[in-house]
């Protein structure tokens, strides 16, 4: 979003887009190794016991012999875009200017491509660092409509994750996310607001709300992610982008009667889903 060669400034640019002047001069230090190593475990324990907050995260990690503070599982979390899923009843209220917009989905029937799209952001783990992944995603088909990697969380990457969507697959009549601050931002929702788009967001914390998009996480994670171990964003960039084209055009899906999403989004006739 800066533009360091433009002829505004940095300041007056922070200023237009009214972000902390900070932010943009600061450089992140890098992630010890342990921590990078302790973090691709609390990946997979994630994955598999979505449940798990710091406190049992901590256990887990205990009983495969690394000793670590809750407060540093935290800290570890928070920099994965991670959290315990579960409903729970909201304590908190968003800030003033992140709008939540209720959950749309339940109890309706999903039959057709473009009826409901989908997007979250994942963590990837590489041989040394990590990326976010997003992905927009046809809830009928299961069909990866769109996706990027980034070094940060920021909303830009998720914005143009969605741009890219629109503009090659027209648009959906229902878009649904979770509460993170990525899709809760005025940018996000104005876009999907200038295109008429119904707004849904996933209850806090409730994982199955975005099912799907879960589902997702969990194929590309244990059939491509945990499989490699990437030297660079470029190269995690074309494996991945590899195993979305298989996901998407030659993987059957048991739920698609076998059909890969390719052909469920292109050519299948109406099927009927509950959401």
């Amino acid at each position: 979003m800066i533009d360091r060669e433009h002829d505004l400034s940095i300041t007056r640019q922070a200023e237009v887009l009214r972000i902390s002047r900070g932010s943009v001069y600061y450089l992140p230090r890098p992630v010890p190794d342990a921590d990078l190593a302790i973090m691709q475990r609390l990946d997979r324990l994630h994955l598999e016991y979505p449940f798990a907050g710091s406190r049992m995260l901590r256990g887990l990690l205990a009983l495969q012999g690394c000793k670590i503070g809750r407060r540093h599982v935290k800290t570890l979390m928070k920099r994965m875009g991670i959290e315990a899923l579960y409903r729970r009843p909201r304590t908190t209220k968003p800030e003033p200017s992140h709008k939540i917009y209720p959950y749309l989905l339940r109890g309706m029937q999903i039959t057709r491509p473009n009826q409901v799209w989908a997007m979250d952001i994942t963590y990837i783990p590489m041989a040394r660092g990590f990326v976010y992944l997003a992905v927009v995603l046809d809830w009928a088909t299961r069909r990866v409509l769109s996706w990027r990697l980034s070094i940060t969380m920021e909303a830009a990457f998720c914005v143009e994750t969605l741009e890219d969507a629109l503009a090659r697959h027209g648009k959906p009549e229902i878009f649904n996310t979770d509460q993170g601050s990525q899709f809760t931002g005025s940018a996000f929702t104005g876009l999907l607001a200038s295109n008429g788009i119904a707004i849904s967001m996933d209850g806090k914390g409730a994982w199955r709300d975005n099912v799907f998009v879960e589902r997702l996480w969990r194929s590309v994670k244990y059939e491509e992610v945990y499989l490699r171990a990437y030297e660079s964003v470029g190269e995690a960039r074309d494996s991945i982008g590899r195993y979305l084209d298989f996901y998407n055009g030659r993987r059957p899906h048991q739920s698609l009667d076998d059909a890969t999403p390719d052909q469920a989004y292109f050519n299948q006739p109406p099927f009927r889903l509950a959401a």
